[in-house]
This record gives C-alpha cells, structure tokens and sequence, in this order.
C-alpha cells in the first residue's frame, strides 16, 4: 500500500494577485470569494481536497498589506500564522509584480525552512518575452524557490502545481475527515456569498464597513432557511445597503440565493436585515465577535 500524505499549504501574496481563484481552482469549489477589490479575503479559510493516499489542506489568507486599523492588524495575523503551520507555502505574483508590500514578510520566505512554489500567476495577460524577463526576476528574487507560470483563471497548469504540492507533502494520516471539505460552518459561507455581492454593488467605503452575521440556519429536508444581518456603521450607509424601496438589498438578496443554492444544492429562502453597528471596525468586542482578533 502506497503512503498516505497530508499537510497545510497556505497561499499568500500582495492584494487582488488572484489567490482566492487559485484556492477554488485547486479545491473545486468556490470556497474563497472573488472579486477585483482589494481586501476581500479577511480570514484564513481552509479548503480540503482528498484523494485515496492523500488529504491537502489548502489555507487562503488575506493580501499582505501595511496594517491602517485595528481590523487590518488582525487580518495581518492570519498571514503571519500562515507562516506556522505551512508544509508547502505557495507565494503567488502577477505579472509586472517587483515586491510585496512588507519586507519583513519577503526575507521570510527568502529564509524559509519549508518548499516554497512560487506562483506567477496571470500569463494569460502578458507574452513570451515579458515572461521570460519575468521568471529571470523571479528565480534571482526569490532562489529557494521553485517558479511555475500559471493562470489561474484559465486553470492553466493547475493540474502541474496540485501534483506538485502532492510530492513535497510529507507523509502523515489525515487531518480532517475525509469527506469534509473546509473547517467553517455552514454559516461562515452563507455570510461570505452576502459580503460577495456587497463588494460587487457597492462603492467607495460601504463594502469595507460592512460585516454579515448569519443569526439562523435551519435545514428541511428540501429547503434551508436561513436569516441574516448586514451590519453597518452609520444609519447613511444603512440607507444606501437597502436601497430605494428595498431594490439594492433585494439584488444582494437574489443573487445570493442563487450562488447558495448552487453551493449547499438546495432550495435557499434567504431574509436580510440591515443593523447599525456604530465603529465595529474599531471595537475589540465587536471583532472578537465577528471571529477577527482571536489568534487562529
């Protein structure tokens, strides 16, 4: 009987370079939500893949930026654990990239103890010349890397990297059952499909002052019910979250009962409330009640 293999790898990098499409990509699932804001992965999020001899257990975090507030410290803490608990870390860049945005992350993965890929994602936008001036850069930036070109929105090369990472997992039983597919409840991706389409509808400041808690979910045999609240600042942005008449809440309302449907593969009855939740941002309770400033 072959070995069985299983470990964390955790993926980061800079803002928006496309780590959440990678994560889905490599679980098949849309488990981290994607959109062309910056900042929109706030927590770690596992995603496990399983096969036969091995359990995977994927970890995106947040993009690495220099902390402004409270919350942003936090999130910054999750990219730090990533450090501690990774069998393989993946360090993902785009085209045109020259750094991340904190040096003290860099020289940790330059001295890093563990493999390290070192993703260049988007090749899909660039041409051969650009590339390989790309990979040049790259493989003297970072030595004790191994470089692979991907796209992982076209999900080239994927297949490259997963067999990859299944080489350099150290053998190890399972973590996790093998039939689960990510270590959040039910409710954490009920709460992120919201915050999705916010993030897509909404501008300027909304979507970063808003947090979603997910206060029931009850399961039938042919249907989930569930409630949720989108909390909010300020009584002005609770204005805009619903819209005139209620149509902005009720686009946000659709659209994620589309997507939960097609996750959970059930009918969905969803009911959003809009709460005023005056500075939760900076708030110690608050965070800790939304799952930010404990230590993961």
């Amino acid at each position: 009987m072959s070995t069985h293999k299983a470990g964390f790898v955790n993926i980061i990098g800079n803002p928006n370079v496309g780590k959440s499409t990678l994560m889905n990509a490599l679980t098949g699932e849309k488990l981290s939500i994607i959109t062309s804001k910056a900042q929109t992965t706030r927590h770690r999020i596992l995603g496990i893949v399983n096969g036969e001899n091995f359990q995977v257990i994927f970890s995106d975090t947040p993009g690495i930026i220099k902390p402004a507030y409270e919350l942003q410290e936090s999130m910054m803490d999750f990219v730090k654990s990533a450090f501690d608990d990774a069998d393989v870390l993946i360090y993902m860049v785009e085209i045109g990239e020259k750094e991340l945005k904190d040096e003290a992350f860099f020289n940790k993965i330059n001295n890093s103890k563990i493999p390290v890929l070192l993703l260049l994602n988007k090749i899909d936008t660039s041409n051969q010349e650009v590339l390989e001036e790309q990979v040049q850069y790259w493989n003297k930036k970072v030595p004790n890397a191994e470089l692979l070109p991907i796209s992982a929105l076209e999900k080239f090369n994927i297949q490259v990297v997963f067999e990859k990472i299944i080489q350099l997992l150290p053998a190890s039983p399972a973590f996790y059952p093998k039939d689960q597919l990510t270590d959040k409840p039910e409710r954490f991706f009920v709460n992120e499909s919201i915050r999705e389409k916010i993030l897509i509808h909404y501008k300027k400041e909304i979507p970063y002052a808003v947090e979603v808690v997910t206060e029931s979910f009850v399961e039938d045999e042919a249907i989930i019910r569930i409630s949720s609240v989108i909390m909010v600042e300020r009584e002005t942005q609770k204005g805009i979250i619903i819209g005139h008449k209620g149509s902005a809440i009720k686009r946000v309302g659709q659209e994620a009962r589309k997507d939960l449907e097609k996750f959970f593969g059930k009918k969905i009855f969803i009911e959003l409330f809009v709460k005023v939740n005056k500075n939760w941002r900076s708030n110690q309770n608050q965070l800790k009640r939304f799952g930010y400033n404990q230590k993961p």
